[in-house]
């Protein structure tokens, strides 16, 4: 059995980078929030990392036990690598900005939070629920490799 190809090990590694890049985004704005939002600790509690937590685990586990949805993300999965996606400096800059402005959208409803207006919840939780499709799609391009029919053109891949 060969070993999986270049352009596959690549897109692999973006997929797991695009999920640390956004974790550590959350991260920084769950401390930013946390330090200059007004409320009791539980309403932040609540608000950053509860709720939150709730979207992640179902975005996450959906596309995990769910088989239809699992298929229907695969196929995405499968036709991003074969169109090239996160194997060239366009395609990794198209993810950074999309990451850079889901941070810029979270980072200005606390900004607008800090100063009297609406808790920042629904931002963190949509980020939270795009979290847990990324990580969803981290484990599976895992079992894409497993899969033998695809593991061939994995390891043949240019």
């Amino acid at each position: 059995m060969m070993g999986i190809s270049p352009a596959w090990r690549m897109f692999r590694r973006m997929q797991y980078t695009a999920f640390a890049v956004g974790a550590l985004i959350y991260a920084a704005g769950a401390v930013h929030a946390w330090r200059v939002l007004p409320g009791a600790p539980k309403l932040k509690l609540e608000s950053v990392a509860l709720w939150p937590a709730v979207y992640f685990a179902a975005t996450l586990a959906v596309p995990l036990l769910a088989p239809p949805v699992r298929h229907v993300l695969k196929t995405h999965i499968w036709i991003s690598f074969r169109t090239g996606f996160g194997q060239s400096v366009v395609s990794v800059l198209a993810v950074v900005l999309v990451l850079a402005t889901a941070a810029a959208f979270i980072y200005a409803d606390i900004g607008r939070a800090a100063h009297g207006g609406r808790f920042p919840q629904a931002s963190f939780s949509a980020y939270a629920a795009g979290l847990g499709v990324l990580l969803a799609q981290a484990f599976l391009v895992r079992l894409i490799e497993r899969d033998p029919t695809l593991r061939s053109r994995i390891e043949g891949a240019a």
